[in-house]
């Protein structure tokens, strides 16, 4: 909604001299469409011309304006609803805003200015709320399965498929795969397909948050509930109500935050620390892990009961190594991205890059390809990328810029992984920065490596 775009206003008066001057005010705005009703009657009659802000007398003929703005509300929850009255009384304006209405006035010789000021507000929230809208549409649109799920290998097209199906409802999904291969894209992909699009999506790694720090951030504190609450703090869940919750990497979770996991979701209700009042919440919960959650049970380290509250419509996500010519494919699509974010000339891959490619592993998944196209675009001399601007190394051949990965051959796919995070650092002087953002991985991924030992900072 632009700044010229007609506000569609309902002027409710009995009063024809009041009415008019109401009108007459309202008017000097040529953006201002008005329809003028002496009746609550007439006013519920043209409600599906969906007016954008009612002015609604208290004291009309053939009804009280507690009850119509009842009667209003329930057929059009979102429209500006301005109680105008001759009498003051605090308690029916309390009661009045508490049913919904945007505000309160008083019959008076200041009430058409306080109401043209009013109408100005509605404007510029309107506007706010359009344009919300506009880019709810926007990132729904960036996240449908057929954008944001690139890909046309039988895996994936089974992919696209189970998300149209879990948008349908908002039953519990677990997503599964490894390090790198887009679960919380497939859980954005969900979420803005289904009924909630217009509402939060909200993600928490569970890994990337301290353990005694977590439970504050999933369930919130009060004020003074411990050292350094100085004020209270919601937590995720309520900050998801009415949304969607994507609780990523959810085998990290200790086994006492699990039992509390467990009952917030039969209850469907949090309890903040320091907290003594129960608060219901409404979020559809998605989670996301790359671990065998089912071994996990098996060995004690995770809640079985809980496993099967989680599991709901559970997606598996094939590693890229799995998927053939759709590394190609989502190699263009970064290549393209990457070029046009930083206005370069468009590359493409050789076919020896391509083929190359093709025979590596990627035991970073998508991630990883994603972060060796977009250094390859800068390192090649010109726009076509060769095997020597890839860094990666494919059966002992080919020259890696970021020094050499380690090949690919007994090591466990976590031992890869850190001798990938261990190149980039060597070649970014150890810029956890730059590596995290190349890489697409949080820090705190970094550090924990580094305090486990898998790789070196400087």
């Amino acid at each position: 909604m632009s700044v010229s775009s007609p506000l569609n206003i309902f002027v409710v008066e009995d009063n024809a001299w009041y009415g008019e001057l109401l009108e007459y005010k309202l008017a000097q705005n040529p953006d201002n469409q008005i329809q003028r009703f002496t009746t609550a009657q007439a006013c519920l009659a043209h409600l599906h011309e969906q007016p954008d802000l009612i002015t609604l007398d208290y004291n009309l003929p053939d009804g009280k304006g507690d009850e119509v703005l009842r009667q209003i509300k329930e057929r059009l929850p979102e429209v500006a609803v301005i109680v105008i009255s001759g009498q003051e009384d605090v308690r029916t304006a309390i009661g009045l805003l508490r049913q919904g209405a945007y505000d309160y006035l008083l019959k008076d010789e200041e009430t058409a200015d306080r109401l043209w000021n009013m109408v100005g507000n509605v404007r510029k929230q309107l506007q706010l709320r359009r344009e919300n809208d506009r880019l709810r549409e926007q990132i729904g649109q960036k996240y449908d399965p057929g954008r944001a799920i690139l890909g046309e290998s039988p895996q994936m097209q089974h992919l696209a498929s189970l998300i149209e199906k879990a948008a349908r409802t908002n039953i519990t999904v677990s997503v599964s795969g490894e390090t790198g291969t887009g679960k919380e894209l497939v859980a954005k992909a969900i979420h803005y397909k289904s009924a909630r699009r217009n509402r939060a999506f909200v993600a928490v790694n569970v890994a990337a948050i301290p353990h005694e720090l977590l439970e504050s951030e999933l369930f919130g504190h009060e004020k003074g509930a411990f050292t350094g609450a100085i004020s209270r703090r919601i937590g995720r869940f309520e900050e998801a109500h009415q949304g969607t919750l994507f609780l990523d990497e959810i085998g990290e979770l200790s086994l006492d935050l699990q039992a509390k996991l467990l009952r917030v979701l039969q209850e469907r209700e949090v309890q903040r620390v320091g907290g003594g009042q129960p608060i219901p919440f409404d979020a559809r919960l998605m989670v996301a892990t790359h671990r065998d959650i089912a071994e996990e049970v098996k060995q004690g380290r995770f809640r079985e009961d809980l496993y099967y509250r989680l599991l709901g419509l559970p997606i598996v996500l094939p590693p890229l190594r799995e998927r053939g010519d759709d590394i190609l494919l989502l190699a263009d699509a970064f290549l393209r991205d990457f070029c046009n974010q930083n206005k370069m000339a468009p590359c493409s891959l050789s076919p020896e890059a391509q083929d190359m490619m093709l025979q590596y592993p990627f035991p970073g998944n998508v991630r990883e390809l994603k972060a060796v196209v977009e250094l390859a675009a800068v390192l090649a001399e010109d726009e076509t990328i060769r095997p020597q601007d890839l860094s990666l190394r494919v059966q002992g051949n080919a020259t890696n810029n970021l020094n050499t990965i380690t090949p690919i051959g007994n090591e466990s796919l976590r031992v890869q992984v850190a001798n990938i995070v261990q190149r980039y650092l060597d070649a970014y002087q150890g810029n956890i920065l730059q590596v995290a953002a190349k890489l697409q991985i949080g820090k705190s991924t970094i550090y924990r490596m580094a305090q486990n030992n898998e790789v070196r900072l400087r």
